[in-house]
């Protein structure tokens, strides 16, 4: 399976779940044992990830697990779209979450995007392990060197 524009486009983090929608659910869950089982429900709207989308070249090293990260780039809109697959599934969830604040933006949007400021506001750094913390990382510098590109 090869991912199509529409399997981009189709996507529903950052258009049907919303920033203010993970906010809102971060807000409202009282532990982080719930925390982590939301995290884990957003993981499950990743779409299919193409098979052949799993070569070095769309590998994101610097994470634990296995993360692929492939994307297009929609003239007619101007905005960049995303999808992301690990075989963890809160890397997933976290992957998600990263969708949900930077998919379907235009690169120099993206760019000045603070995703950091995100992380801080869920509290993610304090609950995950360091070496999720460096997958996320990870995933939000291939993510801005994508947008860079595409922003020249």
């Amino acid at each position: 399976m090869t991912a199509s524009e529409q399997d981009f486009l189709n996507n529903p983090l950052g258009t049907k779940t919303t920033l203010e929608d993970v906010l809102d659910a971060f807000e409202f869950l009282d532990d982080w044992e719930e925390r982590y089982a939301y995290i884990i429900d957003l993981g499950k709207q990743l779409p299919a990830f193409p098979d052949d989308g799993r070569i070095e070249e769309n590998y994101v090293h610097g994470c634990q697990s296995q993360v692929w990260l492939i994307h297009h780039f929609d003239e007619a809109s101007g905005k960049l779209y995303l999808l992301i697959d690990s075989d963890a599934m809160i890397v997933r969830g976290l992957a998600a979450i990263i969708l949900v604040a930077l998919n379907g933006k235009a690169p120099r949007e993206l760019l000045t995007t603070d995703i950091d400021e995100l992380f801080e506001q869920l509290d993610l750094f304090r609950h995950i392990s360091p070496t999720r913390g460096n997958g996320l990382r990870a995933m939000v510098s291939k993510i801005r060197d994508i947008a860079a590109t595409e922003a020249a």
